[in-house]
């Protein structure tokens, strides 16, 4: 990745003390802290970035790329050499990734709704999630496709699309979307993939972690928010009853206030 190639990427606040990076949701883009940014910006060093293939990060990969490759690679070129990481679903993964190969340079972990690598299985209603979506692509019909994510993610099962603002909707949609978009002729490029799994090293890491998990998300997530907890030494947990797979964006000022406190224990 040469330096006009790094991930797309804006910076808020104070440049003292630890940065704070912020990794979206793999049905989001750095949108999706929007709400978050201005209330932690007022006292630490914000960074959120767009992972490669999402919003603005829109440069073609070659076979064998890797997200967290990407992350580290605009870290450095920022100057950052160590950071507190707040993950969502995808993002918290990556940022595990990064704790487990780079442990010196993770001040901190937040992981909200631990997705991506941190999943065990294939629940029966992530199971549901990945034939609608998939049943859409095959059809060709992006704005369907997104729906299925805006349905079983934002809104998540057994509760009304209407307990989520309609704005939010809106942008979860737009942000899919545009993943769906850029990425549509990736099918041929192969990842890297961590080997072995961070699942089977969460017991390595040896840094403060937080997970924030919501009632109304899905199983799987309960399940690896759930390895977490068992794997990593010292690992607390908040749960919040009424939200879903993307707390940020339903509860921008509590996340907010929960970070800062987070971030003031931790360091």
């Amino acid at each position: 990745m040469t330096t006009d190639e790094l991930l797309a990427h804006d910076r808020s606040g104070p440049t003292t003390g630890v940065p704070v990076v912020l990794i979206h949701a793999g049905v989001a883009d750095r949108r999706m802290w929007d709400g978050l940014v201005p209330l932690l910006a007022d006292e630490h060093d914000v960074v959120r970035v767009d992972l490669r293939g999402f919003g603005e990060s829109t440069t073609r990969p070659s076979d064998g790329w890797s997200i967290t490759a990407d992350l580290l690679t605009t870290l450095d070129a920022l100057g950052i050499a160590r950071a507190h990481l707040v993950g969502a679903s995808m993002g918290a993964g990556v940022a595990v990734e990064v704790a487990l190969e780079h442990p010196g340079m993770v001040a901190s972990l937040l992981l909200q709704a631990p997705g991506g690598s941190l999943i065990p299985r294939m629940t029966d209603d992530l199971r549901a999630f990945a034939v609608a979506e998939n049943d859409a692509l095959e059809a060709g019909d992006l704005d369907a496709a997104a729906q299925a994510n805006v349905d079983h993610w934002l809104v998540g099962p057994g509760r009304s699309a209407d307990a989520v603002p309609a704005d939010v909707r809106a942008l979860v949609h737009a942000m899919q979307k545009r993943a769906f978009e850029l990425t549509g002729d990736w099918d041929e490029i192969e990842e890297a993939e961590p080997d072995p799994e961070p699942l089977d090293r969460l017991h390595e890491l040896d840094v403060p972690t937080l997970v924030l998990t919501g009632g109304h998300d899905l199983t799987a997530v309960g399940e690896a928010a759930a390895a977490v907890l068992a794997g990593v030494r010292g690992a607390r947990h908040e749960h919040w009853d009424d939200v879903a797979h993307l707390p940020a964006l339903e509860r921008p000022a509590d996340v907010a206030r929960l970070t800062k406190g987070w971030l003031a224990s931790a360091s």
